[in-house]
């Protein structure tokens, strides 16, 4: 079997984790250390309890994550952390997050496969978040109907839209997750459409005033091109079975 830190060294590389910005929260890279070897690869979005379970259940799992254990910083080592604690010791689970790092590489990232998804050409970097572009715009000549629809099945799922903007479409802004603030600066680029996951309430009149369309297709179905990607990659460069862990929030 693999070794861990073989898989470690090799993912913190192709993140680019010590070169990228990201929340203080985050901690990209192994959150928590199992006894060496690694004899399958699952993913998810987040590291929670219900996902942990599942993950631990074959031992010596490596389990890849967008979103890690260690979002509210310090904290006591009590109820759902400490179970958690518990399951991945007891499984011999290895547990390591790529947040910004995953939502932005140009290949395995969650804003590159989702524009892929929707066919957007002549992409770029956009939407600048913690010292780096996160994001990306591009082009597809479409209608607003028909691009609620492709963005429904690039994410097997129900859309919200804002139809602010015009019914043709030309320019395109992506932001996977929680970015719907991000409009007015979708609409600073010229965008007459911008997809991301999530946002508040306020960003639907925005939207209107701004004269733009907003696409919200969920936080966590526009962040699970990443994970599984991620994790297709280390199945195939270390010759390891792989396994996605579906848990929908339905946010």
């Amino acid at each position: 079997m693999p070794k861990l830190a073989d898989i470690v060294r090799h993912l913190e590389q192709l993140l680019d984790h010590a070169r990228i910005g990201d929340y203080p929260g985050a901690h990209n890279g192994l959150q928590f250390e199992n006894s060496g070897t690694v004899s399958r690869v699952a993913c998810a979005v987040d590291a929670c309890e219900a996902v942990l379970r599942v993950a631990a259940s074959v031992p010596g799992t490596l389990l890849l994550v967008h979103h890690g254990l260690l979002w509210g910083g310090a904290q006591p080592f009590t109820g759902a952390l400490r179970r958690k604690v518990q399951i991945a010791v007891d499984g011999d689970l290895a547990i390591f997050s790529s947040h910004l790092p995953l939502d932005l590489h140009p290949v395995l990232g969650n804003n590159a496969l989702l524009a892929k998804a929707l066919g957007l050409k002549k992409t770029k970097p956009a939407f600048s978040a913690k010292g780096q572009m996160i994001g990306l715009t591009g082009e597809l000549a479409t209608t607003r109907a028909a691009l609620a629809k492709k963005l429904e099945a690039a994410v097997n799922g129900r859309v919200h839209v804002a139809p602010g903007g015009p019914e043709r479409i030309k320019r395109i802004g992506v932001v996977t997750g929680g970015a719907g603030r991000e409009v007015a600066a979708a609409a600073a680029l010229g965008c007459d459409a911008f997809v991301t996951g999530e946002g508040p309430h306020d960003s639907y009149t925005l939207a209107e005033e701004l004269g733009v369309n907003l696409f919200y297709g969920g936080h966590y179905a526009t962040e699970t091109f990443g994970v599984r990607a991620l994790a297709e990659h280390v199945a195939k460069k270390y010759r390891l079975p792989s396994h996605f862990i579906d848990h929908p929030t339905g946010l």
